[in-house]
């Protein structure tokens, strides 16, 4: 067997998560939720989302604000019952351009750049004669005290604006609101998108009970059926990102060591689209410094830039299955400017991608079957896991891993199945807006 062989061998030993590890790491998870819950130590958050599942019978026009990693989008929906409803209009621009030279994301934005500018987004949907109810998806963690307040913990996705952590972000919405000469566009209710994504489900499913992200970052929420603040059922975001008690590997350790945050959002940093790719960049990078791949002289250097790889390219990797992977071979040689990888190098990256994504599916299908066992223990009932995000929808066998992995895991004869939920957040903001005034 080659070098390289032998070390792609041992490379998917450490990256290979086994039906024990699965069992266990799903364990961690309910052990961790039921700490948090309890107000002990916990790396999950468990916060109050203050809302019940919908009744699936809420109607009416809502303006949904969508404010997520890399866009800010605004939605203006009717919701018609069971399940049913008309996005009217949409708008929204990315919170960073580089060609019209603004970054609402970086250290030099302020808070009010960044709420003056999802504010100037609003205004392009509306007409000043008549009132707007507004819910807000806010996808970061919050400490909420009531449906339609709470402060930012802290950012995550590398987001660094500054004048916004401990601030209540529906107060710094409102003040915008006010400078635009908007005071017909009420905020009503501010949610987090994992409670977004199980509400648009749960408004034509009933079985909907876990709404999860799998996309740019990862979190997922679920319905408490007894919460410790109300005694009653409700909707808890976890910020399962941030769960620690995983196998992690030298690769996974450099990564969190060169990320913003290091410590935190570990579970996040080994299987969400912004760092599934730089994991695989990591890789291969390890991999040329021990001369395991033939690619070599100036043009690899192109592979220690940070964050080089994103879904689109890893995607590519996965789907690749000609004799010669010529797919492979154009993308390094137009897109990198490698232009002399092998058949070995190509079949390697293509054999990293799948070991990567494969982990990060599993993984999170670990931490669905340590809630299911929490909310169901005897898993007597049908669930549906509501998901959204492009790792989860676009990348070739993830759904699939994913449910693989739960029916591996469960030993049940109830269905738990998981299902795309489409715009998930910014439909939940109009549920949640619908919950909150009707």
């Amino acid at each position: 067997m080659s070098n390289l062989l032998t070390t792609l061998h041992k490379l998917a030993l450490q990256l290979t998560i086994t039906p024990e590890q699965i069992g266990i790491i799903a364990n961690k998870f309910q052990q961790a939720m039921q700490n948090g819950l309890a107000g002990q130590p916990s790396s999950l958050k468990m916060l109050p989302s203050y809302l019940n599942k919908p009744s699936r019978k809420e109607t009416g026009t809502f303006l949904a604000l969508d404010f997520g990693g890399t866009n800010v989008r605004v939605l203006l929906t009717e919701l018609l019952g069971e399940g049913q409803f008309t996005v009217h209009a949409r708008a929204g621009k990315p919170l960073k351009n580089d060609i019209e030279h603004y970054n609402h994301i970086s250290k030099q934005s302020t808070a009010n750049h960044l709420f003056d500018f999802i504010a100037q987004q609003i205004a392009t949907l509306i007409k000043p004669d008549r009132i707007y109810p507004l819910g807000h998806t806010f996808s970061f963690p919050i400490h909420q005290i009531g449906l339609n307040a709470g402060a930012l913990i802290h950012w995550t996705k590398e987001i660094e604006t500054t004048g916004v952590v401990g601030k209540d972000i529906t107060a710094l919405l409102k003040a915008a609101l006010v400078k635009q000469g908007l005071e017909h566009v009420v905020p009503q209710a501010i949610i987090n998108d994992t409670v977004g994504t199980l509400l648009t489900s749960a408004y034509g499913n009933p079985f909907t009970d876990i709404g999860s992200i799998c996309g740019t970052g990862h979190n997922t929420a679920y319905l408490e059926p007894c919460a410790p603040w109300t005694k009653e059922p409700m909707i808890i975001n976890i910020e399962s990102g941030n769960f620690d008690q995983l196998p992690f590997t030298a690769y996974d350790t450099l990564l969190d060591k060169q990320s913003e945050k290091p410590g935190e959002q570990r579970l996040e940093k080994m299987v969400s689209g912004h760092y599934i790719g730089e994991l695989v960049r990591i890789i291969a990078c390890s991999l040329f410094e021990d001369g395991l791949l033939a690619s070599s002289g100036p043009t690899r250097e192109i592979l220690k830039t940070p964050y080089l790889l994103h879904g689109a390219p890893i995607s590519l990797l996965l789907e690749d299955d000609s004799e010669e992977s010529n797919a492979i071979a154009c993308f390094l040689n137009d897109n990198l400017g490698i232009l002399n990888s092998t058949i070995e190098d190509r079949q390697a990256l293509k054999n990293i991608a799948t070991l990567v994504t494969t982990r990060s599916a599993r993984l999170v299908a670990a931490t669905y079957i340590g809630i299911l066992h929490h909310i169901d223990p005897n898993l007597t009932q049908n669930h549906t896991i509501a998901i959204d995000g492009s790792l989860y929808e676009k990348t070739p066998g993830y759904a699939d891993t994913i449910q693989m992995t739960l029916d591996e895991g469960l030993a049940t004869t109830s269905e738990v199945t998981t299902t795309l939920t489409k715009d998930g957040s910014g439909i939940g903001a109009a549920i949640a807006t619908a919950i909150a005034v009707l």
